[in-house]
């Protein structure tokens, strides 16, 4: 088994640590070119470009995520649900549904930290199989 790929501290406070990176402040908020958005902890595929959309949040929004691809579970908070890495269990931040933002009424509200952009016609790297 491969290990995972290397985390800067904010990136392990965010994945690792569930935590939040601060609104407006990520490099995918206002990102729109063709291409795939990663794990960055496995390289899974997580979301294609074409779902991303401006929910005015602070934070990257997909309206759909891949197949199999992310799953959700319940929030300690119990108000919320975090949507995590299928693969790897990486945190990416929480998803909302009923807001009427998309014909699709789902926002993966995402860390910038916790993916990565690989653009349309470049080879996606492995993904690290857990």
């Amino acid at each position: 088994m491969k290990k995972l790929n290397h985390l800067t501290s904010e990136e392990e406070r965010i994945i690792v640590g569930k935590g939040t990176e601060t609104p407006f402040s990520g490099k995918y908020d206002n990102f729109y070119e063709d291409g795939t958005f990663i794990c960055r902890r496995c390289n899974a595929p997580l979301f294609s470009a074409k779902a991303k959309f401006d929910a005015h949040c602070g934070w990257p929004a997909f309206d759909e995520n891949f197949p199999d691809a992310v799953e959700r579970i319940p929030d300690p908070d119990g108000m919320r649900t975090e949507i995590q890495c299928a693969n790897c269990g990486g945190h990416l931040g929480h998803v909302f549904l009923g807001e009427h933002m998309t014909d699709k009424d789902t926002r993966h509200c995402v860390n910038s930290l916790s993916i990565r952009f690989i653009p349309a016609g470049e080879k996606l790297p492995e993904r690290i199989r857990q």
